[in-house]
């Protein structure tokens, strides 16, 4: 089949790539979000699959908007209609596709989702997963209609979520297993021997595209809570609190924490939420319900370092607390 490809971030390359290598596809064109300004520098770059595709050789568009007061772009209209593509493969793309393009390819337009649909529709399903707790989770493969992933699903894949899982290491894994997938999904479309079964009513559930306000650690919860609210935030947008210097407050970036310190030397048995003990090699902060261990911060302007590193620099003074 003739495919047109939708992705933004790295975790769509995998997918862009099988259906590259794939004998049976042609990807006739990439649609990718605009060229972002980021970084100290502020430079200008280009996505991560739109980079990809430059390297493959593949044509790629990114248009600021598909829909415009209204109506479909004249430019992405046009552009589509040059690639003239069966059908369209989406991963993370990071914008809706408009209901006047969703029968412009014959054989519609096939989304890569990394969660266990009806469970987790929306743009942050794998954060969401580890910060409800979830021990399973996968991908699935639907079709895409008006509703926000409510369309009938072609296929599936789960896999357990590891206890100290992050969401980037949990997306790493989805981004490959989901990418074969894909593959298959559109084979079987193709093979006319895949039809998609609709989605049911019940255990719905949503994850909507995360803030860095959503990432702030509150050290009052319960130390499950906070680890996984970490993990699930690690490493984007990053999960943070502030750190009080007696004149303001600055933002420190944290890593996942360690539990289960109480035999460690020098662990404190108690301390009050937010509040740090630093020895030699470690640095602890209390929660709602126990003492954990910080792992790695980034303080504001600098590198991730150890919390020890950290601790030594900062020059902490004795209950100090983090907010």
């Amino acid at each position: 089949m003739r495919v047109l490809f939708a992705g933004t971030p790295a975790a769509a390359v995998p997918s862009l790539n099988a259906l590259h290598d794939s004998p049976d596809h042609q990807v006739v064109g990439v649609l990718s979000r605009p060229d972002a300004v980021s970084g100290r520098g502020r430079k200008t770059t280009r996505s991560d699959v739109a980079q990809r595709a430059d390297e493959l050789g593949i044509d790629v568009f990114t248009p600021p908007r598909l829909y415009h007061n209204g109506e479909v772009d004249p430019e992405v209209l046009a552009q589509l209609n040059r690639w003239a593509p069966d059908c369209a493969a989406v991963v993370a793309y990071g914008a809706l596709i408009p209901p006047a393009l969703l029968d412009l390819p014959a054989r519609g337009w096939i989304n890569l989702h990394f969660s266990l649909l009806p469970a987790w529709r929306g743009a942050g399903p794998v954060q969401a997963a580890i910060a409800a707790g979830d021990t399973v989770t996968g991908a699935s493969t639907f079709q895409i209609e008006a509703g926000l992933d409510t369309g009938p699903v072609y296929g599936t894949l789960t896999t357990d979520i590891g206890a100290g899982e992050t969401s980037g290491d949990l997306l790493d894994r989805l981004a490959l297993s989901g990418a074969n997938l894909l593959v298959a999904t559109l084979d079987g479309i193709e093979a006319g021997e895949l039809a998609p079964v609709a989605q049911p009513d019940h255990d719905v559930s949503h994850a909507p595209k995360i803030t860095v306000a959503d990432a702030r650690v509150v050290w009052a919860r319960p130390a499950h809570i906070v680890d996984r609210l970490i993990r699930a935030h690690t490493p984007d947008p990053g999960a943070w609190c502030a750190v009080d210097t007696g004149t303001d407050e600055l933002r420190l970036r944290i890593g996942p924490v360690r539990r289960g310190i109480a035999d460690e030397p020098g662990a404190p048995e108690n301390l009050s939420p937010g509040e740090l003990a630093v020895t030699k090699k470690a640095v602890y902060v209390g929660t709602a319900d126990e003492v954990v261990a910080l792992t790695w911060v980034v303080p504001p302007g600098k590198k991730q370092m150890l919390a020890a590193d950290w601790a030594r620099g900062a020059r902490l003074e004795p209950g100090q607390v983090l907010r």
